[in-house]
């Protein structure tokens, strides 16, 4: 049976341009031409859920502005439900600026807009109203770790209080509740305490734990003194592949060895694919496993939402 699937977290508009390089502190350069897509890392995590199999009702705030009727659109093209979302006047609908380098590194500056206006009432109503629905309708039960009844997942482009909001109202419907820490910043230990898992980078994973995180092994010593704070984490190395830990195992899984041609959004399918793979039943590790081969593939195409 496969459990209710909510992503909520940001959508933007996104501008991307191709450089030789990133610029230096001051410096003009000239990039190729400006390529217009859909992005966020919430709608971004919504929409590898779907492409991977699962059904997304995705919870994130637009802009009352045509960009947001267009996003809202796509993510409905692709497979989420746009039943949840929400709109506002206050703020546009947000915006990410983005240059690729021929290496297919990215680098990546957002205006939230929009997003910063997603709310912890909505949000925590929507997850309640869609768990309790799926469970009036006997598709599942009040959950527990091992068959919660729901996935939500969360990234940070969002208020934090909403992000906090919405992993207790999971924890009390008995649903699990993942957590992309990215961007990176400083959380309370009552939230990473409800993440299963804790999905993190490098550089994340070094920024939560207060250690670094250089190599493999490093990663493995940081994953395991992380669990005593969370429920499992999930760490993702690139290149080198992914660790994850879990109860008393600590596993090294190694990546797909691709052509790379833009990271843009790479990590969000990653974890997109796992969540759908968790809410279609699967264990950490074979999530982990799909998450790895959807990252695969994103990094061979433009854009944080390939085709």
């Amino acid at each position: 049976m496969t459990t209710p699937l909510i992503v909520m977290g940001s959508a933007s508009r996104d501008y991307t341009v191709l450089v030789d390089r990133h610029p230096l502190p001051g410096e003009t350069l000239l990039g190729g031409d400006i390529i217009i897509g859909s992005g966020g890392k919430g709608a971004n995590q919504a929409v590898a859920a779907s492409r991977a199999g699962g059904s997304p009702v995705f919870l994130g705030c637009f802009g009352d502005d045509t960009t947001g009727a267009e996003l809202i659109s796509n993510l409905d093209a692709r497979g989420v439900d746009i039943s949840h979302v929400t709109r506002t006047t206050q703020a546009p609908t947000g915006v990410a600026l983005i240059t690729v380098a021929a290496s297919g590194e990215n680098s990546i500056v957002v205006a939230a807009g929009a997003n910063a206006h997603l709310t912890a009432d909505a949000t925590s109503a929507a997850i309640r109203s869609v768990i309790t629905s799926a469970m009036a309708a006997g598709d599942v039960d009040l959950g527990s770790r091992t068959s919660p009844s729901g996935i939500v997942l969360a990234q940070l482009e969002v208020p934090l209080e909403t992000v906090e909001a919405a992993a207790q109202v999971a924890s009390d419907l008995g649903a699990r509740f993942v957590l992309n820490l990215s961007p990176s910043r400083d959380i309370p230990d009552e939230l990473l305490a409800l993440c299963d898992p804790l999905v993190v980078n490098e550089s994340e994973a070094a920024a939560v734990a207060g250690q670094p995180v250089d190599s493999i092994e490093d990663a493995r010593r940081v994953a395991e003194a992380l669990l005593s704070r969370c429920l499992s984490v999930v760490v993702t190395l690139g290149g080198d592949g992914v660790v994850v830990a879990s109860g008393s195992q600590v596993e090294h899984l190694p990546a797909e060895r691709v052509t790379v041609v833009d990271t843009t959004g790479a990590g969000d399918a990653f974890v997109g694919a796992l969540v759908a793979r968790l809410a279609q039943g699967g264990t950490l590790r074979n999530a982990v496993e799909v998450g790895i081969s959807a990252g695969a593939k994103a990094v061979q195409h433009l854009g944080a939402q390939p085709a």
